[in-house]
Protein backbone atom coordinates (compact mmCIF):
# COMPACT_ATOMS: atom_id res chain seq x y z
CA UNK A 1 0.00 0.00 0.00
CA UNK A 2 1.18 3.09 -0.84
CA UNK A 3 1.34 6.29 0.39
CA UNK A 4 -1.26 7.77 -1.82
CA UNK A 5 -3.51 5.19 -1.38
CA UNK A 6 -3.11 5.84 2.31
CA UNK A 7 -4.28 9.46 1.68
CA UNK A 8 -7.21 7.99 -0.63
CA UNK A 9 -8.08 5.87 2.33
CA UNK A 10 -8.41 8.30 5.04
CA UNK A 11 -10.29 10.62 2.70
CA UNK A 12 -12.60 8.38 2.40
CA UNK A 13 -12.93 7.21 5.86
CA UNK A 14 -13.38 11.32 6.93
CA UNK A 15 -16.10 11.53 4.14
CA UNK A 16 -18.02 8.59 5.29
CA UNK A 17 -17.56 9.96 9.20
CA UNK A 18 -19.27 13.62 7.72
CA UNK A 19 -22.00 11.86 5.59
CA UNK A 20 -23.09 10.36 9.46
CA UNK A 21 -22.88 12.68 11.46
CA UNK A 22 -24.60 15.25 8.34
CA UNK A 23 -27.05 12.31 8.64
CA UNK A 24 -27.50 12.17 12.60
CA UNK A 25 -27.79 16.36 12.44
CA UNK A 26 -30.61 16.20 9.84
CA UNK A 27 -32.76 14.05 11.99
CA UNK A 28 -31.78 15.63 14.97
CA UNK A 29 -33.25 18.81 13.44
CA UNK A 30 -35.93 16.60 12.50
CA UNK A 31 -37.10 15.28 16.17
CA UNK A 32 -36.49 18.82 17.27
CA UNK A 33 -39.03 20.29 14.55
CA UNK A 34 -41.52 17.62 15.25
CA UNK A 35 -41.00 18.67 19.47
CA UNK A 36 -41.41 22.74 18.37
CA UNK A 37 -44.97 21.42 16.37
CA UNK A 38 -46.21 19.54 18.95
CA UNK A 39 -45.32 22.49 21.54
CA UNK A 40 -46.40 25.06 19.42
CA UNK A 41 -49.36 23.92 17.91
CA UNK A 42 -51.43 23.64 21.33
CA UNK A 43 -49.31 27.72 21.98
CA UNK A 44 -51.32 28.78 18.38
CA UNK A 45 -54.75 27.15 18.88
CA UNK A 46 -54.81 29.06 22.28
CA UNK A 47 -53.37 31.98 20.55
CA UNK A 48 -55.37 32.01 17.46
CA UNK A 49 -58.99 31.09 19.34
CA UNK A 50 -58.09 34.03 21.85
CA UNK A 51 -58.11 35.87 18.41
CA UNK A 52 -61.01 34.68 17.31
CA UNK A 53 -63.04 35.43 20.13
CA UNK A 54 -61.54 38.77 20.22
CA UNK A 55 -62.54 39.47 16.63
CA UNK A 56 -66.05 37.55 17.27
CA UNK A 57 -66.90 40.67 20.21
CA UNK A 58 -65.78 43.51 18.22
CA UNK A 59 -67.75 42.52 15.22
CA UNK A 60 -70.64 42.13 17.96
CA UNK A 61 -69.52 45.43 19.15
CA UNK A 62 -69.91 47.08 15.77
CA UNK A 63 -73.35 45.44 15.04
CA UNK A 64 -74.88 46.20 18.45
CA UNK A 65 -73.73 50.15 17.57
CA UNK A 66 -75.07 49.69 14.15
CA UNK A 67 -78.46 48.50 15.66
CA UNK A 68 -79.31 51.80 17.34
Amino acid sequence: MGLADQFKDKAQEIADQAKQKAGQGKDQAKDRASDARGRGGDQESDSSSGLRDKAKGRVDDARERFDR
